[in-house]
């Protein structure tokens, strides 16, 4: 019986072949944390009585979540994080450089067939770069850094066919939108997900990301996609070493193999409080908006920007909005700055903040007021996930959140994009 691409991951950094159901110890490549997990790791790492880490060079930690810092407090985290860091000679990514998830493989520090666990539950995020990634506790990664290994449950393995050209006005977060809202939220607990078919190889980089970004709504451990001249061509502008990519048997065993055809798709709108509440646009148009925001580790990247700013161009953000746009990493910042974009946004009456996780976490930086609606470009809509249990969250692609942004309700993309 072969072998699916997990197994295949886990067999090479544990020593032995191994099989969906398997324990395993295995070696991890690379692992972070990010300032609202770090704290704890450190206190962790520090109980093991460790004096240095296990490797230099692949554990980092990033100051994404509250950045730049909104309290006291959050700023001792900070402070804890980079003395520890200098310390131990690991790497920092210190405020503005951006989200973990962006600028880990933005730095070309995740490969092809390469076991990476992050203290963030979106770390599974790097399964587009065809690599085995999953969050963790606060506790399990600072074993990792103490020791560079840690336990595993070998996960079995689900396959997406995604067929289908996708339609105008969609986007990598409509299809994974859609997806999750058929299968549900607790779907695919503790498996991976292989994604494969024409619609996935149609994607950039930038849309695979988001949908193996998404795939922990459904419940997965892992989203992985296999490589090709994409991944390659990614890869090559971060690294000079030679990678070797993994795929999967032809007679590998999966749990299912699922398949979705996206050719009809119409954009797509969680609607609160589940991320799996997802409805097409035309069953929630013209819900009223008092806020949008654009960015997040999941839609901050510069092909979402350039889709909002070509919608957005010569038009007015509505009066009555508050449009929040944060770019995913400072290079990204960067390159919107040189194609013209950030000012389409400040001339539109965006708001533009630091690079990083901004208003998704709730924890500073557009939280929003009682009663208010929003909709966003993240990846979860849970009561309270903005700061505010007494507001409402859609997510949407970021041509339907600007289009929202312009008119002030809900707003079908399509009728900006056939002019």
């Amino acid at each position: 019986m072969g072998q699916t691409i997990s197994e295949k991951i886990f067999s090479q950094h544990s020593g032995k072949s191994v099989k969906a159901g398997d324990l395993v110890i295995a070696n991890v490549d690379f692992s972070f944390s990010q300032d609202g997990t770090s704290f704890l790791v450190i206190e962790k790492f520090r109980s093991l009585g460790r004096e240095k880490p296990a490797r230099n060079n692949f554990f980092a930690m990033v100051i994404d979540h509250s950045a730049p810092s909104p309290n006291q407090k959050i700023s001792e985290i900070h402070n804890l994080m980079r003395n520890f860091c200098e310390k131990n000679k690991l790497l920092l990514y210190d405020i503005g450089e951006g989200i973990c998830h962006q600028v880990i493989p933005e730095s070309g520090l995740v490969l092809p067939g390469s076991l990476v666990c992050g203290a963030d539950s979106h770390t599974c995020t790097y399964g587009a770069l065809n690599a085995f990634a999953c969050g963790m506790g606060s506790t399990d990664i600072a074993l990792i850094l103490a020791y560079g290994k840690n336990w595993f449950l070998v996960p079995e393995t689900i396959k997406f066919i995604i067929e289908g050209k996708i339609p105008l006005g969609c986007l990598a977060k409509d299809i994974i939108l859609y997806i999750i809202g058929k299968v549900k939220a607790k779907y695919a607990n503790y498996k991976a997900i292989e994604y494969t078919g024409k619609a996935i190889n149609a994607l950039s980089m930038d849309g695979r990301f988001t949908i193996a970004n998404m795939s922990v709504e459904m419940g997965a451990k892992a989203g992985i996609m296999l490589f090709d001249k994409k991944t390659e061509d990614f890869l090559k502008k971060r690294i000079k070493k030679r990678v070797k990519p993994v795929f999967p048997d032809k007679d590998a065993r999966y749990f299912e193999i699922r398949e979705f055809d996206i050719s009809k798709l119409e954009p797509q709108v969680a609607c609160p409080h589940t991320v799996d509440n997802v409805k097409p646009i035309s069953e929630v148009e013209g819900t009223h908006i008092d806020q949008a925001f654009l960015g997040t580790c999941t839609n901050g990247r510069l092909e979402d920007l350039e889709f909002s700013a070509k919608i957005l161009d010569n038009r007015k953000v509505h009066p009555e909005v508050k449009f929040i746009v944060a770019c995913a990493s400072r290079n990204i910042f960067l390159e919107a700055l040189k194609k013209g974009i950030i000012e389409i946004f400040i001339k539109a009456g965006a708001v533009v903040i630091s690079p990083g996780c901004g208003p998704c976490v709730g924890t500073h930086a557009g939280i929003p007021a009682d009663n208010e609606v929003v909709i966003s470009t993240a990846n979860r809509n849970f009561k309270g996930r903005m700061g505010n249990p007494n507001a409402e969250i859609y997510l949407a692609s970021p041509l339907t959140v600007t289009a929202s942004a312009i008119e002030g309700k809900i707003t079908d993309p399509r009728k900006y994009l056939k002019r």
